[in-house]
């Protein structure tokens, strides 16, 4: 079976996360965000990928290679320009077999893609859609189905008084025939959601429905810290389950621990802990990170070779690669450190506040 993966999103709203790497490609726990989508849809029998990549697309292809190592095939095409997911599609019809998948690569899930194609058969549709309900539908388009499981209608995001018959919302993965492909003008950039689905109504585009589906859009740093925590506590199917094991703990032989690590968490190799340190739960700590004497780690992500003080709190919060916070700093609330920042003792930043890359921040010099 073959995919296409749209990876051409810039990830503004992930900045400082992303201003550097594309969203793609941006670790999560143990590996990058693409390598989980690679590997569940290795799990499905799909064993020929094509990337399709805008922004950064270099970054992409140096962290993935061939896919080799993945057990799957591996191509890139790269977009002249923005050109929307149907016109990204397009760009890449010379590659696609008779049928294939697509699908956004800024979410994780573990949705059933052998039922939904085993459905798209049986009905002998153009299009099947993944749908997964959610609780609070008022933030999403909606798609109602009639009871064949046909698409009836899509539906603009409802007001909030609204009175609804349906909670799906798409999941961004699709099963195509490949002549959907001549629905798409080359050259242009159209948008699948909007120039090709309503032309598909009435006409094969079904809906393929999992209720039980873990599925989120990792596009904000709330997000990001929600599937960090999701990913630990095993609330969505992924290898990394298989390395935390029932305690939901998995410390590097070479991380020198000479605190307190309380499940769950990840702590990678050559990580330093200091003596009264606390870390977790919900934390984890990647390569080369050093926690200094007394500090406490909750609830956050420190990547790799970032090193922070003394005294230290950080709690619901990224510090991304290479940064330096000083003693009895606090970072909470949603904060993110970006790359190679330098932040003094004593300050506080919190309530969503982003340090980017390139900043100094003096002893006391911040209160937010």
């Amino acid at each position: 079976m073959q995919a296409v993966i749209l990876v051409g999103g810039e990830g503004t709203r992930l900045r400082p996360l992303t201003s550097s790497v594309p969203k793609t490609v941006v670790p999560l726990v143990d590996r990058p965000l693409i390598v989980y989508m690679l590997q569940w849809l290795r799990r499905h029998g799909v064993d020929d990928v094509i990337m399709s990549c805008g922004f950064l697309a270099t970054g992409v292809r140096e962290v993935l290679g061939d896919g080799s190592q993945l057990n799957i095939r591996l191509r890139f095409v790269e977009e002249p320009e923005p050109r929307g997911t149907a016109g990204a599609l397009k760009f890449a019809e010379e590659l696609l077999d008779d049928r294939f998948l697509m699908l956004n690569g800024d979410v994780l899930t573990d949705l059933d893609l052998s039922a939904q194609i085993a459905q798209h058969e049986a009905t002998g549709a153009t299009g099947t859609l993944a749908l997964v309900p959610v609780p609070d539908p008022s933030s999403y388009g909606l798609v109602r189905l009639r009871a064949d499981q046909s698409v009836e209608e899509f539906l603009e995001k409802p007001s909030p008084d609204a009175e609804l018959d349906t909670n799906l919302i798409s999941a961004g993965a699709y099963v195509l025939e490949r002549s959907v492909l001549d629905l798409i003008p080359p050259d242009e950039k159209v948008s699948i959601e909007r120039r090709v689905w309503p032309r598909l109504v009435d006409d094969g585009l079904y809906g393929f429905v999992d209720d039980s589906a873990y599925w989120i859009d990792i596009g904000t740093p709330a997000r990001y810290l929600q599937v960090t925590f999701d990913i630990l506590e095993g609330k969505v199917r992924t290898d990394v389950a298989e390395r935390l094991g029932d305690e939901f703990l998995d410390v590097d032989p070479s991380a020198e621990v000479a605190g307190r690590v309380v499940p769950p968490a990840v702590v990678e190799r050559a990580a330093r802990i200091a003596a009264g340190a606390n870390v977790g739960g919900l934390a984890v700590l990647a390569e080369g990170v050093s926690i200094g004497a007394g500090s406490t780690v909750q609830r956050s992500v420190v990547l790799r070779g970032a090193s922070i003080g003394e005294e230290c709190v950080l709690r619901d919060c990224i510090v991304c690669p290479g940064a330096l916070i000083g003693d009895r700093t606090q970072v909470t609330d949603g904060a993110m450190i970006g790359e190679g920042v330098s932040i003094g003792a004593d300050n506080v930043v919190s309530r969503g506040a982003r340090v980017f890359p390139g900043m100094e921040v003096p002893d006391g010099g911040l209160a937010f």
